[in-house]
């Protein structure tokens, strides 16, 4: 049974079902183990990774490749070693770019405007000599048409929720404001009664 690593959010309707850890030797690669994603938008396919040996620009390359639902045959995708070498032809030429950072053990790249053709499982493979064996990690992504409900429902909850603290920190504004202009008020007519106090010939 594949095991997998957590996703990242963020730029698109992209949603991880579940998440966990692969542990190779030598190297843990961390992915998604599912995602999905609306027509025509961009989805980052996250590939983290730690290693026993130092990290360096010059000892790591990136490998990820494709796979689609009804074919057992791999297409390459995006290459990294010292510098990314997107697809120059194929599906996801012009559509594939690296959003990762070495240095921080991230291989992730983003796909830009996908399309139906890009179901399938991705395969990050990611090799740091002299640690260059292990299993790959491996994502399933789903382009759909619209978003499901239970994604709809999370959007509306995390915009109802920032309504919520919008209102709930302008009640408190508009509290502090009466507040201060109640206690002017009373601090003006005390200052008048003082007065007519202290000079009885002051109507």
């Amino acid at each position: 049974r594949r095991r997998y690593g957590n996703a990242d959010e963020h730029s698109s309707p992209l949603f991880a079902f579940t998440t966990g850890v692969r542990h190779v030797s030598g190297i843990n690669i961390y992915t998604p183990n599912e995602l999905e994603v609306v027509n025509g938008t961009s989805v980052r396919l996250k590939c983290t990774f730690t290693s026993t040996h130092k990290v360096t620009l010059q000892t790591v390359t990136v490998s990820w490749n494709f796979r689609p639902l009804n074919s057992g045959s791999e297409e390459s995708v995006f290459f990294y070693q010292g510098t990314p070498f997107p697809p120059n032809m194929g599906r996801f030429k012009d559509r594939a770019v690296w959003s990762g950072d070495i240095l921080r053990g991230d291989a992730s790249i983003t796909l830009n405007d996908v399309r139906p053709t890009f179901n399938g499982t991705y395969i990050c493979q990611v090799r740091n000599l002299p640690d260059v064996h292990g299993s790959n990690g491996e994502l399933i992504l789903r382009v759909v048409n619209e978003a499901s409900l239970s994604e709809i429902s999370i959007l509306a909850a995390a915009i109802g929720g920032a309504c919520g603290v919008i209102l709930i920190l302008f009640g408190i504004f508009m509290c502090v404001r009466f507040c201060r202009r109640k206690r002017m008020e009373n601090d003006i007519e005390l200052q008048t009664q003082e007065k007519h106090w202290r000079d009885p010939t002051v109507w």
